[in-house]
């Protein structure tokens, strides 16, 4: 994913590498298996109607529960579930009958909860903000029933005491209707709902304030009905309840929604059409997703980018900060690619297409994006099982404090009770549920409704994807790509930051600085050109490859004006060289390590020996270039560390954690090197193979979570091994591939940015979840009557279902409150 400069042999070009998005994300979840992720067929599924924890788990758990699914994991922020699958999906246009997705959608459906897989042809433009809308719509219709429905249930209640003139609202047989209107319409989605996941067995937060509602309803018609029973009659309850829930679950979806706009804002990178150049006539706009590779277009100063391309024509500078953080434009000329949502900014420029639509690196980049923010942190697995149970625990709650304060509560405590008022029912007509509670069974149905609403498993829920999500979001704005919530509670918890030295504290494009020549040479391995050959051959040998130092011959054959030789069976050995066939010699031509070429049994004179000290000495990496069993020359190569690397260690050793290098380079270029960022030569290892850098990892790991940044091939081991694998912009396609966390551009100092965002990010998850548990154990032994006795105090269902609101609300503030330390 990164963007990296790399000089080749022709103009300036500024290549965009993408790793693959991937096709399995370890949830973390104690429901996944572990399973190679290369085995399993990923699908994403939007699915609404998840309010809190419970429903997380029960989506898991019926996903899991299908033929053909190995991991599932769900986002109650973002509402979608990634599913890894054993066999691929039906090809797109195919008639997939009663395939894997139509079953996985029906067994949601059966839960209550409708899904539909994730369109991948979408336009970038047009994403959640755009599809959100007929959800947003529905529930204001929602609401705006509801609470007229309560306007009039509080008129007729006024008008039944006494407070406004009397008029056929006070009637109580209006009061049924209104009930009875508000469950059977804007509250039937949540009866329907509640009763199905209770039936499964998997209770949810429809559940409980469906039963709230449910049960208030119910004894208010059979004290309607049947007088003769002598239970309350209160209409109004279901009506208010069902008011303030709707409107605490609008507000928090509003909340919600800021949670996602840095996702958006990088999907509005996109513009929808662009100028298409046909033949020699005019440009004509068309439409974005019309685009297709090979096709020219015009790009005028101010338009966005809206594909990936090469630059046929023309010269500007170009924005890159939207896409990598980097504020430095960067100069665009023929030759030079350019991705989609970057900006141009000077004078026009002609580019020919090369990737469109759901191709481009920024569509992919979202798309990475977007799964990363379903695979769990750890903590979220935690909090997601606790809050799976925690309706189970609601429920016997209220059923014990229902048949406590109906059978001893009132017994021990009579002065909890209110002086009953006479009327209908023997209980005034129309009581208030929390204002009037003159027998034990009002008081007892009370309290239970509101342990029933006063609980919160939607904040428990909401705890960690909220901040997990925002600071994602974040991070791809800076051009920091975490590939999960596991990553970034991994990130807040590193002791100890490896380094790569080549390409990664070093500038990466490192110069040729001298050539030596062997001068004892049998004819048969004589070098006609001189320093040109040697470095003809070094150059050819390294075409291939796109480590460092390959680019610095080869920007030096260009230089010099020297054709690349053709190469036949051609070999990258990881940490140490090339080797392969060049016509004219005998024998396996190589370049490399000296160390590698003496290991193998090649000769090095002994002039070649002093030459290979002395440049050493200078901090230059030294190449050998050998033919058959001899060594032809040396080529010196220095690296200048990059401008940013000395602040950034000593960064991150402010922040207490331990910095250290393991490099494959020469020991005196890396004590160098060492030396001038301000390192302890305990802290520098050289010379490594990429499994002895395996062992040094191991050895810091002792001391805590040990973060590898690198860039290379042969960082790509200690990469995948590290707690933490971080590949930078110049990174090759196999680092980024095995890192989880991928730093577009071409910053180090962005490795303290992400480290400080992971850390601020684990903290408000810390936070929401203090907030969610502390708010449900002072409010739910509260709503149980734990204050009634002494002190009078009791929780109304209204009260309770404001409270609950509340609590979603406020956790979903505090994750959008990282906005503002950014």
């Amino acid at each position: 994913m990164p963007l990296s400069r790399l000089p080749s042999l022709g103009a300036p070009t500024l290549t965009v590498t993408l790793p693959p998005v991937p096709s399995a994300l370890d949830t973390g979840s104690p429901q996944s298996v572990a399973i190679d992720a290369g085995q399993l067929e990923p699908l994403l599924l939007d699915v609404e109607g998840m309010k809190c924890g419970g429903c997380v788990r029960a989506v898991e758990r019926r996903l899991l529960e299908q033929p053909g699914v190995r991991q599932a994991s769900v986002n109650l922020l973002t509402r979608t579930a990634w599913v890894g699958l054993d066999q691929p999906l039906p090809a797109a246009g195919a008639d997939a009958g009663d395939g894997p997705v139509e079953a996985l959608v029906a067994s949601l459906r059966s839960l209550g909860f409708k899904a539909q897989p994730r369109s991948q042809g979408r336009s970038l433009g047009r994403t959640a903000v755009v599809e959100g809308h007929p959800r947003w719509w529905q529930e204001w219709r929602q609401l705006i029933v509801a609470l007229a429905l309560l306007l009039l249930s509080v008129v007729g209640h006024l008008t039944l005491a006494g407070t406004l003139p009397a008029s056929p609202l006070g009637v109580l047989w209006f009061h049924a209707l209104v009930a009875s209107i508000a469950l059977l319409g804007p509250g039937r989605p949540i009866l329907v709902r509640g009763a199905l996941q209770a039936a499964h067995g998997l209770p949810s937060m429809d559940t409980l304030v469906g039963l709230g509602m449910g049960s208030a309803y119910l004894a208010s018609l059979v004290a309607f009905l049947w007088p003769a029973a002598g239970w309350p009659c209160f209409f109004n309850e279901p009506v208010m309840l069902l008011g303030f829930v709707l409107l605490g679950r609008f507000l928090e979806e509003r909340a919600r929604f800021r949670t996602g706009r840095a996702l958006e804002q990088l999907a509005e990178l996109q513009p929808d059409s662009a100028l298409l150049l046909l033949g020699d006539g005019p440009p004509r706009q068309v439409p974005v997703g019309g685009l297709r590779a090979g096709d020219r277009l015009r790009l005028l100063p101010g338009d966005r980018i809206p594909v990936d391309g090469v630059v046929l024509d023309g010269c500007s500078a170009v924005d890159v900060s939207s896409f990598t953080g980097e504020p430095l434009p960067l100069e665009a000329q023929p030759g030079t690619d350019l991705a989609a949502g970057m900006l141009n900014l000077q004078a026009p420029l002609v580019l020919e297409v090369r990737r469109a639509g759901a191709e481009t690196a920024l569509a992919r980049i979202i798309a990475l994006v977007e799964q990363a923010q379903v695979r769990k942190a750890p903590i979220q697995s935690l909090a997601d099982r606790i809050a799976g149970r925690f309706s189970v625990v609601v429920l016997l709650l209220a059923l014990a404090t229902f048949v406590f304060w109906w059978q001893w509560g009132t017994r021990l405590w009579p002065q909890v009770l209110a002086a009953a008022p006479q009327g209908h029912g023997g209980m005034g007509g129309h009581a208030v549920l929390g204002a009037v509670a003159g027998t034990p069974f009002s008081l007892a149905l009370q309290l239970a409704i509101a342990v029933l609403v006063v609980a919160c498993p939607c904040a428990l829920g909401l705890a960690t994807p909220t901040a997990i999500t925002v600071g994602a979001g974040l991070a791809a704005r800076s051009g920091l790509l975490f590939r999960g919530g596991d990553a970034i509670e991994m990130a807040s918890r590193l002791q100890t930051v490896l380094f790569d030295k080549t390409g990664t504290l070093t500038q990466g494009r490192p110069e040729v600085i001298a050539v030596e020549l062997a001068t004892d040479l049998d004819p048969e391995y004589s070098l006609e050109c001189g320093p040109e050959r040697l470095l003809q051959v070094a150059a050819s040998l390294e075409q291939h490859t796109r480590h460092p130092l390959a680019t610095a011959l080869l920007e030096e054959a260009q230089t010099r004006r020297l054709p690349l030789l053709t190469v036949e069976d051609s070999r990258t050995f990881a940490g140490a060289g090339v080797q392969g066939q060049i016509g004219g010699f005998d024998g396996i031509c190589r370049v490399g390590k000296p160390g590698w070429l003496e290991g193998l049994g090649v000769r090095t004179e002994a002039k070649l020996l002093a030459s290979r000290t002395a440049l050493e000495a200078q901090g230059a990496t030294v190449l050998a270039v050998a033919a058959g069993d001899v060594v032809l020359g040396l080529v010196g190569v220095n690296d200048q560390p990059r401008p940013d690397a000395g602040r950034t260690l000593e960064t991150l050793q402010a922040m207490g954690m331990d910095v250290a290098i393991l490099s494959g380079d020469q020991h005196q270029a890396v004590r160098r090197l060492g030396a001038e960022l301000g390192l302890e030569p305990e802290a520098m290892a050289w010379e490594l193979l990429p499994e002895q850098k395996l062992e040094h990892l191991v050895h810091w790991r002792q001391r805590g979570p040990v973060a590898m940044v690198g860039d290379g091939i042969n960082d790509a081991p200690a990469l995948a091994a590290a707690d933490l694998g971080i590949a930078v912009a110049t990174g090759t396609q196999i680092a980024q591939d095995t890192a989880d966390l991928v730093i577009l551009g071409d910053r180090l100092e962005a490795v303290v940015e992400a480290l400080v965002l992971a850390r601020d990010t684990m903290a408000k998850v810390r936070q929401n979840l203090a907030w969610a548990f502390g708010y449900n154990l002072v409010m739910l032994p509260l709503a149980a009557g734990l204050l009634l006795p002494r002190y009078g105090l009791l929780l109304s269902p209204p009260l309770a279902a404001l409270l609950m609101a509340t609590s979603s609300i406020t956790v979903v503030l505090n994750a959008l409150s990282l906005h503002g330390r950014r």
